[in-house]
Order: C-alpha cells, then sequence, then structure tokens
C-alpha cells in the first residue's frame, strides 16, 4: 500500500546518528496566584513577537534568539523546540539562552514557568480556540478525564534522537522502548493534579496513556519497526479531519485506512496522512528520527540530566545492547512505572544498572558536571538507600 511505504520512507530516514535536539514544555502560571486562569490575551502580548499564529493570528512568530520557535499546547502550555545540532553540548547552550529569554519575556507580565509535568493548581481548560484543538477535545469527552488533561495540564520534555543505519534501528528501537518505564520512574514529579494529590508518581503519564489506547499505547516492538508504525498509523482512527470552514470532528470510529477506502467523500493526500501522525501521541513517535515522548517536564535546568542519559546510552551500540538486556525484565510496565516510580523493586533495580552504564558515558559529553552528572549520581545513590531498596540488594 503506498500509506505504509510513505510511513516507512518518511518516518524512518536511515543514517549514521549525527543529529538531536529537545522539546521543553511548561506550564504557565500567575506568579502571585497559580490557580487563576490564564487569558490568551495576557499571555499573548507577554510573548509578543514570538506569540504562535495559534494564539495571535497576525503575529510574526519570530523564533526566540538562539533559534527556538515557541508554540502552545492546548490549555496554554508553553514548549520550545531546539534546532538539531550535533551535540548536546551545543543543544544545552542554545535552550538555556532561549529559556532565559522566554522567562524574562514571561516575568514582566507577572507569569511564570511551572516545576512539574502537571498543573498542580488548577483543573485542565481550553485556552487555544483552534479548530483542531475543539475536535480534540470532542473526540476525547467520551473516554473521560485523560484527554482534556493531557490536552490541557501536562508538559513534557521531549528528546529527538536520529534513526541510525538501518541495521541498528530494531535495536535502537527496542533500547528506546525498554527505557521508558525506568525513565519515567526515574524522572517522575507529576503526583498532584489541581490542588490534590492523584498517588501516581507520573500522573501525567498515567493521562498520557489513558487517552485513546489505538493512537497513545506503545507502538510494539518487532524487528520491522517501519512496519509496525505503519500498521499503528493507519490502525488509529481519525481524530479530526480538516475542512476550509466549520467543524474538524471526525466520523466516529473511522480509522486512516478506512479513509484510504473511500470511507470520507474525498480520498486522503499524503498531507492528510502526515497530520494524522501528528495526532498520534505513542511514548515515541517515529517522524524521520524518534522522538521519545515518555518524560515528565523538569525544573528549570533539570531537563539536562535525563538528555544526557538517554544521549549517552544511545550513543553506543554495545550500550544500546546493553540497556536492552538490563531493562527486558520491566520493559513492558509502564502504568507500574507512572504509579509506582522507583518503590517497585524491579524498576528500581533496572534503574541502578540503567545509571550504571549510562553515568560514564554521560561524563563524555563534555557538559558541566552540576548540569548532568551530578544529578544522574544523586539518583543512583539515592536507590542505594536502605528506604530505596525494600530489602533487595542489586
Amino acid at each position: 500500500m503506498e500509506a505504509e511505504a510513505y510511513v516507512a520512507s518518511v518516518c524512518f530516514k536511515h543514517g549514521p546518528p549525527c543529529l538531536l535536539g529537545v522539546e521543553l514544555e511548561w506550564v504557565v502560571h500567575h506568579r502571585d496566584d497559580p490557580g487563576r486562569r490564564l487569558d490568551p490575551d495576557h499571555l499573548a502580548a507577554a510573548l509578543g513577537p514570538h506569540a504562535p499564529t495559534t494564539l495571535r493570528a497576525d503575529s510574526p512568530w519570530l523564533p526566540l534568539p538562539s533559534g527556538s520557535p515557541v508554540t502552545l499546547e492546548p490549555g496554554g502550555q508553553v514548549e520550545i523546540s531546539s534546532l538539531p545540532a550535533p551535540t548536546l553540548a551545543a543543544v544545552v547552550d542554545a535552550v538555556q539562552a532561549d529559556h532565559r529569554h522566554l522567562t524574562e519575556l514571561l516575568d514582566r507580565a507577572g507569569l511564570v514557568l511551572g516545576r512539574t509535568g502537571l498543573d498542580a493548581h488548577r483543573s485542565p481548560r481550553r485556552v487555544l480556540d483552534t479548530p483542531r484543538y475543539a475536535a480534540m477535545e470532542r473526540a476525547f469527552a467520551p473516554i473521560g478525564a485523560h484527554g482534556i488533561t493531557m490536552m490541557c495540564a501536562s508538559a513534557g520534555l521531549q528528546v529527538c534522537l536520529d534513526v541510525g543505519e538501518a541495521a541498528d534501528v530494531p535495536t535502537r528501537w527496542a533500547a528506546l522502548n525498554a527505557l521508558g518505564p525506568v525513565l519515567i520512574g526515574l524522572f517522575a514529579n507529576s503526583p498532584d493534579l489541581a490542588g490534590a494529590p492523584t498517588g501516581w508518581a507520573s500522573a501525567r503519564m498515567l493521562h498520557v496513556l489513558g487517552v485513546d489506547p489505538r493512537r497513545s499505547r506503545p507502538v510494539p516492538v518487532t524487528d520491522d519497526p517501519a512496519q509496525a508504525w505503519a500498521d499503528y498509523v493507519l490502525d488509529a482512527p481519525l481524530l479530526c479531519v480538516r475542512r476550509p470552514d466549520g467543524v474538524w470532528d471526525a466520523p466516529d470510529g473511522v480509522t486512516f485506512a478506512d479513509w484510504v477506502d473511500g470511507a470520507l467523500e474525498h480520498p486522503p493526500s499524503l498531507d492528510d496522512l502526515d497530520y494524522h501522525m501528528s495526532t498520534l501521541f505513542p511514548p515515541i513517535r517515529p517522524h524521520g528520527y524518534f522522538e521519545v515522548r515518555y518524560l515528565d517536564a523538569q525544573d528549570g535546568d533539570d531537563w539536562i540530566a535525563p538528555a544526557a542519559l538517554l544521549v549517552a546510552l544511545m550513543d553506543d551500540r554495545a550500550l544500546v545492547d546493553a540497556v536492552v538486556d538490563v531493562c527486558a525484565p520491566v520493559a513492558d510496565r509502564w502504568l507500574d512505572a507512572a504509579r509506582l516510580g522507583l518503590t517497585d523493586p524491579d524498576l528500581a533495580l533496572a534503574a541502578r544498572r540503567v545509571l550504571d552504564l549510562g553515568i560514564p558515558a554521560a561524563a563524555g559529553l563534555h557538559l558541566p558536571a552540576e548540569q548532568a552528572t551530578d544529578r544522574l549520581v544523586a539518583l543512583r545513590e539515592a536507590l542505594d538507600a536502605p528506604e530505596a531498596t525494600n530489602g533487595r540488594k542489586s
């Protein structure tokens, strides 16, 4: 099928892994009253010429000084996306500069960036009024709170890594997936939502996974990741259908494969297929590179440590193989990791072993120790504390 071939060729671009990047999201609050609702006009004024056109249609939408464009999630969460770079050190320098600039812009307007992966102060409510987000909210409503919470109250850290050489892709794919539960547990920081504890270490991940398993569950790990992703894409129901006017709601239950087979009044284009893929939210999304999407947003510069760990572990074939082995016992425990974090002994054991692999490798990324390895070492030491071992030895 043409659609399958297109997905495989566009989403899995093979070659030496040379570039990487990050995308950082934050919930935005009023400094003097974090529970107060955001006003879109106030946020647009704060961002000025950097405001995306989803917020202000006539905005010039200029990138931040180091090149990162600003985008917004439906609840007003702010996101900056680094330009691809050959080293994590280069990414860090650019993102830190743009982060400082963004913080200063918001500070002048009395706004601050959140410190966790969920809005700990407000219930979720949509700020952006676009046909896409209106259709998403209606489509997710029958599922319950997961959809609106993911859309409007969550913030994540995304690390983008090259797919790699064709022969290495299945193992790199397996390793990034196997790391998911471990890294969710290591860096979970979203236990509270709207002023109340949820009982989950990463309630953000609970809500992401709970949105709709047909578009948010992990993509199956197989020896042919491109085919697995193509199947996932075609079998996922349409979330919205773009129209020149009116609502974008999609017919209930119609998949992209159904659309190809004639379920709608007009056949889909390749642009429609690209757009459909943007409405899928698995923990790792192939997009010409691998978008690792399972990490909670971190406070300040704390994002550097999990990014460094991921980059270091994926930088060497022997490490990639070792990651698959040490994470295998917990590779499918996504919800357990979100709920329990590293209080689960098996997840804690895998986390020790991952850090033992990653800390020496991260030291070779030429980052200041206080930004990366110091935090990773502190996490490793915490896992050896008596209260963290639950009576088990590594």
